[in-house]
């Protein structure tokens, strides 16, 4: 396996770094469309490791938004697989190069939505990841695969998912992603402060589109943004946050390969949080249509949102002024294998005190970061396979999830997962 890894940002930059400590691939190139980044990464995995596991890297500039660039810097490394690790507006782009150049492709997050033109808050317009299952034939004919969403959310709630529905219930009445997070980020005063842990841009477009909701009777539909709240509580010290709808990939991706009545999505954003967004939304800083503004140089045309994104601290640089941890998982509510109501919570936490002194890598970079290089250590071994684009419940979750917990010593990734039974209620 020779991977092609497309950003160095935070989770392209912790990708590099997870994967530095595992034998299945035979090389790893690190691209960016600046390639200092790319080049810092591995000069810490190379102080980190040693040079003969940075030789098994290298840096390379890429611009994601050309397909045809994607595609020659793919064939230029030989690259069989191509990891998407960039905002999900490159999506088109890095898919189509991907497949011209004849790799499989990952991602962790999948092609943007368009709301309804008339009924946005009841009715789907064009649904995350659309675009890509629309291209499901030219894979198939390709003998290639897309598997798509194989983040932490969507990726490990999509496995949890799968786990549940093939060996925890008969029968699913809802498959709940729920997440939530103690995470605080400080000043250099020691003063709290609003620093997004991921990436504005992206949270941006999750929060305010319509979310979506699926039920087996209904659809997919769409409400209000913020819609539905309600307190969950959440494992290892973190307690109860209040959760809203938000537009997320795994309500999309679940009903495609899961039976169950209903799929939901709902994040612990915090009052602040959700109040910056509506602020945002009223003076139209969350548009990613570029406006004319005046600058010394001349008029310039920016985006809004990318003036936020922009103002606001990288994502990647805020993981030594953060404490606390966060916490990703499935809430499945249903009939149990013994005919039994169930209530289950399958989740993982991360800690950011553990991931910044491992990897220096913030805990929810590093938490998405995971994932996809489980999933690539599958399919190097052949345990996962297929062709077209395939999410990840298409595929057998329990060598996903053994392979996670197991202790590094014994060839795993040393990152045990919970379960809590819930009365149901």
């Amino acid at each position: 396996m020779r991977i092609l890894l497309v950003g160095a940002g935070g989770v392209g930059d912790a990708i590099a770094k997870i994967a530095a400590r595992r034998a299945f691939y035979e090389h790893l190139v690190v691209s960016d469309y600046d390639i200092a980044r790319a080049e810092r990464t591995i000069a810490w995995i190379a102080a980190k490791h040693g040079p003969d596991i940075a030789a098994r890297f290298t840096a390379a500039s890429i611009d994601a938004s050309d397909p045809d660039g994607v595609e020659r810097v793919a064939r230029e490394h030989g690259a069989t697989h191509v990891m998407n690790a960039v905002e999900p507006k490159f999506v088109p782009t890095i898919f189509a190069g991907a497949l011209a150049a004849g790799a499989d492709y990952l991602d962790m997050a999948m092609s943007l939505s368009e709301p309804h033109p008339t009924d946005p808050y009841s009715k789907t317009g064009v649904k995350l990841g659309d675009d890509q299952f629309a291209q499901r034939s030219d894979w198939e004919t390709a003998g290639r695969l897309a598997l798509v969403g194989m983040g932490v959310e969507p990726g490990l709630s999509d496995v949890f998912a799968r786990y549940a529905a093939d060996h925890l219930f008969s029968e699913l009445d809802e498959l709940g992603t729920r997440d939530g997070a103690n995470l605080i980020v400080r000043d250099a005063d020691g003063h709290e402060v609003f620093a997004p842990s991921f990436s504005i841009w992206t949270t941006i477009e999750e929060c305010l589109n319509p979310p979506v909701v699926f039920e087996k009777d209904a659809g997919w539909y769409t409400t209000p943004p913020f819609s539905e709240p309600e307190v969950f509580t959440f494992p290892e010290g973190i307690g109860a946050v209040e959760c809203v709808n938000v537009e997320h990939e795994e309500v999309l991706l679940m009903p495609r390969w899961i039976d169950a009545k209903r799929v939901t999505f709902k994040y612990g954003l915090g009052v602040e949080f959700i109040n910056i967004l509506r602020t945002l939304h009223q003076l139209g800083l969350d548009s990613t249509v570029p406006i004319r503004v005046r600058s010394e140089d001349g008029p310039v045309h920016v985006a809004p949102r990318d003036v936020v994104a922009a103002a606001l601290p990288d994502p990647a640089t805020i993981g030594p002024r953060m404490t606390g941890k966060t916490c990703a998982g499935v809430w499945a509510t249903g009939t149990g294998v013994d005919g039994s109501p169930r209530e289950v919570y399958l989740y993982h936490v991360s800690d950011n005190e553990w991931t910044m002194r491992e990897y220096d890598s913030q805990c929810v970079v590093w938490q998405t970061a995971l994932n996809p290089v489980i999933a690539l250590e599958l399919l190097a071994t052949g345990v996962w396979s297929g062709v077209g684009v395939l999410g990840p419940e298409a595929f057998d979750a329990k060598p996903y999830l053994d392979l996670m917990a197991r202790p590094e010593a014994e060839g795993g990734y040393g990152q045990p997962w919970g379960m809590e039974d819930r009365l149901a209620g």
